[in-house]
């Protein structure tokens, strides 16, 4: 009497690998970003402050994905990304307005 064969199927992502993966199936960490962000802050009026939520989280979900959290990494990484798009948009306000003002103040002295 030969067995039964049956197909047999294992999923080789862990569930919730969807969510905004690198290279390799890992979460993102936005390091980069969130250091240009605290200095790029930190050059237009003492922003840096502002933006450092964003270094701490990136930082953290570094961690997390060296050490093998993965699920703290994803969750790390959405909160980085959060906070550096928080901070890329008050750098560019202050940015603009900072341009807009050093123009009017020129045009105002001629």
């Amino acid at each position: 009497m030969k067995p039964l064969e049956t197909e047999v199927s294992i999923p080789l992502q862990p569930p919730g690998a969807g969510a905004a993966p690198g290279p390799n199936g890992q979460p993102r960490d936005y390091v980069l970003w969130s250091l240009f962000n605290v200095l790029l802050g930190h050059a237009l009026l003492y922003l840096g402050c502002l933006c450092f939520p964003a270094l701490v989280f990136s930082i953290k979900a570094r961690d997390c994905k060296v050490l093998g959290d993965l699920e703290g990494a994803r969750r790390h990484s959405a909160r980085a990304k959060l906070f550096n798009i928080i901070a890329s948009v008050l750098v560019t306000i202050t940015a603009v307005t900072l341009i807009i003002v050093i123009i009017i103040l020129n045009t105002s002295y001629e």
